[in-house]
């Protein structure tokens, strides 16, 4: 069940909004035009300095119609605010993509379908690991991401073969990786996740060349058997446990059928 803060009648009109959006407005509508959802504090972690900065000025926005929200009941406190664009965010997105916006109606639909659908919260999963990436490169000066490819992206390029949850590219330094992300929630068993490689493999046949696959476990006790399930990788293949909570640019990295120190990720370009 989800719940949302009625918003006042009469937001203003696409229009009307163009003197009173900033630039990080406008970058905010451009990051969830691709990425569909994102939470209160992925939002913060990319535009922000603060927390409460970013609570204030989401909220204002939500208010304006330039952006949507939702999120789920729980019997004790209540899960952060997930946002997506509204109609007035959408329509300027279009327009500065030359692109016919879409209708109210439909825009409203789509929010309607995130709040209630079921991989909602796989994706903010995956959106959360490149919002940190983001913040990260914010924050230490020699670090960028480069590339965010959503699904939908992904699977218009390799979906004959592979359908990551999202693609990337990560440069520190005079280090830099581009990989697949593989978002695993435990929710499929760990034979299925091993066999997704051999679609990997294939790309990087065709391709001519091996990105890293990296696996982002939301539960840490299946880092160790999904290793000995993989046994010898036909690609690249590192996993990591989002929830040891440090940043995936940190050195959390395990690369399958390596021993020693956990690597980086930029690093994770010349681990073969």
């Amino acid at each position: 069940m989800t719940t949302s803060v009625s918003r006042p009648a009469g937001a203003a009109l696409p229009l009307g909004l163009l003197g009173r959006l900033t630039e990080r407005d406008r970058a905010i509508c451009r990051l969830l035009w691709t990425h569909r959802v994102l939470t209160t504090e992925q939002l913060a972690a990319v535009f922000f300095d603060s927390l409460v900065s970013a609570q204030h000025r989401l909220v204002t926005l939500y208010r304006l119609g330039v952006l949507e929200r939702f999120r789920a009941l729980r019997p004790v406190g209540s899960e952060s605010w997930r946002y997506s664009l509204g109609p007035a965010g959408a329509a300027l997105v279009a327009a500065e993509r030359g692109e016919e916006a879409p209708r109210p109606t439909t825009v409203r639909a789509q929010v309607t379908r995130l709040a209630a659908g079921p991989r909602t919260t796989h994706a903010v999963g995956v959106n959360g690991f490149f919002c940190s990436l983001a913040a990260y490169a914010r924050r230490h000066a020699g670090c960028q991401l480069a590339e965010w490819w959503s699904e939908r992206r992904t699977a218009a390029e390799w979906g004959d073969l592979v359908r990551p949850d999202a693609y990337g590219e990560w440069a520190e330094g005079a280090q830099s990786v581009s990989f697949f992300l593989e978002y695993d929630t435990g929710s499929e068993s760990l034979a299925r996740v091993a066999a997704k490689l051999a679609g990997y493999a294939d790309v990087a046949a065709a391709e001519g060349t091996a990105r890293p696959v990296l696996f982002w476990l939301a539960r840490p006790g299946r880092e160790a058997e999904l290793h000995r399930v993989i046994g010898r990788a036909p690609v690249p293949v590192a996993t990591a446990a989002a929830s040891v909570g440090a940043c995936p640019a940190e050195a959390v990295w395990w690369p399958v059928g390596r021993a020693g120190d956990r690597l980086r990720l930029a690093e994770l370009g010349a681990a073969r």
